[in-house]
């Protein structure tokens, strides 16, 4: 007896399954979240899909049998090196051969160009770049672009393989006949398979495509790597249940207003997923940016109110950034709390720690706060520069422009120590800070002698404020 297919209800924001639509997920609270998914009784690969699948050595049965863990062999395969510092670095040290990988990002923010740049630069492997979005012209002239050489061109034209289409059991063909290192799939929305009857973009195309592609990537060897869009929310279009799927996922997020791009690491099965890249969007492509704390503080700061600067660290690289306050009377009611690049409810509690332990009366002054350069940074280092961001727009006194801080703010105004003090401090002297004011509980174990910069400890945010301020 033929066996029906069975339709589930999926959250795209949590992944949450349900067998009937609910307005509200069960699971994250959400509304309006729940999109039909159709699971097939059946596998999922027909003739085409089957057929590749078996040119690469992959079963395509649902038979599995018990390992002993002895006798598996785990030997540490080399990584493929993308020519990019800032990618390898996200990546873990660079791809790994037989991985699915995902980088999302918000349209127009430069997740192609990031690709295609760097795959115009592998030299000595074979990419296949299957476009669904782009005909082969505008990805030449896209090309064209970014190459910085005619000698590069021709080495780049034989090295790279373009493929227009969106029919993923021809996709499988052109990989079985091509045999190329690395497959592009620009997006992973526009792609469909036979076997599933929906429009290209539905939850049920993204999950079996991404399903078939797995299970081609660990069989044949062969890397993978996928470009999908955000939704309004924010989230990956298609979400968490391609997530689940991806060995990596990458979000390429920065406004576009500003020159700056970050690449994240949401998710690494194969490395560390606290890596930071940044990169600096010009008009030959991306640029990247090893030393990032040169372009995020200004040289004009000198005599301006308002301007702290913090040490942060985004996972093992230390970086100085700007943090910009504004405080002015309330015009209404309502006192205003607004920020940019940092978390408005973490600035609430900041504010409170102030007028409670400090005795600054801000409850009826709007409060501003921007992190410049279009960054968002969630280390809790950089509180007590938010503070003093904000008491020196209060006062309306600058900050010397030659001091530093870091420190996190706890709710009984201590000045809690921070991780990795003595990267901090490095940076804040490679740039020419003379002070750097920071948690005195930091200063254990550390000789002060053996840096040129001059560390000032402090315990309570009331300290520090003695020590900027009088």
């Amino acid at each position: 007896m033929a066996l029906k297919d069975k339709t589930v209800y999926v959250c795209d924001y949590c992944g949450q399954e349900s067998v009937k639509w609910v307005g509200k997920c069960p699971s994250c609270g959400r509304w309006n979240t729940m999109k039909e998914l159709t699971i097939r009784s059946e596998k999922p690969a027909n003739g085409a899909v089957r057929a590749a699948l078996k040119a690469a050595g992959v079963e395509d049965d649902n038979r599995s049998h018990p390992i002993p863990v002895n006798d598996i062999h785990a030997d540490e395969t080399p990584r493929m090196d993308m020519h990019d510092v800032e990618l390898n670095r996200v990546l873990g040290g660079g791809l790994v051969h037989g991985s699915l990988v995902l980088l999302g990002g918000e349209p127009g923010i430069g997740k192609s160009t990031l690709i295609l740049q760097t795959v115009l630069n592998l030299k000595g492997k074979k990419i296949l770049y299957v476009s669904g979005e782009e005909s082969a012209r505008q990805l030449k002239l896209r090309a064209d672009r970014l190459r910085k050489s005619k000698k590069d061109n021709a080495e780049a034209e034989s090295d790279l393989l373009v493929l227009c289409e969106t029919n993923l059991e021809q996709i499988f063909l052109q990989i079985e006949e091509t045999q190329p290192d690395l497959v592009v799939i620009d997006s992973i929305q526009t792609i469909q398979t036979d076997s599933v009857e929906s429009s290209p973009g539905s939850l049920t195309q993204i999950r079996e495509c991404a399903a078939s592609l797995l299970k081609y990537a660990k069989g044949g060897g062969v890397s993978i790597l996928l470009i999908g869009h955000i939704n309004k929310e924010g989230s990956l279009a298609g979400p968490k249940v391609l997530e689940h799927i991806v060995d990596t996922v990458l979000q390429f997020e920065g406004d576009q207003h500003y020159m700056y791009r970050i690449l994240r690491s949401i998710k690494n099965r194969f490395g560390s997923t606290s890596e930071l890249g940044i990169y600096e969007m010009r008009h030959d492509g991306l640029r990247q940016v090893s030393n990032p704390s040169e372009l995020l503080l200004t040289d004009n700061r000198e005599g301006l109110s308002g301007v702290a600067i913090a040490g942060a660290i985004e996972g093992v690289r230390p970086f100085l950034i700007e943090t910009q306050a504004l405080v002015s009377t309330a015009a209404y009611g309502t006192a205003q709390r607004s920020t940019t690049g940092f978390d408005g409810r973490r600035l609430n509690m900041l504010l409170a720690v102030l007028e409670k332990r400090v005795g600054f009366k801000l409850a009826q002054k709007d409060v501003f706060l921007n992190i410049a350069g279009g960054l968002r940074v969630t280390d809790p280092a950089i509180d007590l520069s938010v503070i003093a961001a904000v008491l020196s727009s209060n006062v309306d006194t600058p900050i010397d422009s030659d001091v530093c801080l870091a420190g996190e703010v706890g709710l009984s105004g201590e000045i809690r120590p921070v991780a990795r003090i003595e990267q901090r401090i490095g940076e804040a002297q490679k740039l020419g800070f003379r002070r750097i004011v920071l948690p005195a509980r930091n200063l254990y174990g550390i000789d002060p002698r053996q840096y040129s910069i001059e560390l000032v400890p402090v315990k309570k945010v009331a300290d520090a404020v003695r020590e900027l301020f009088g």
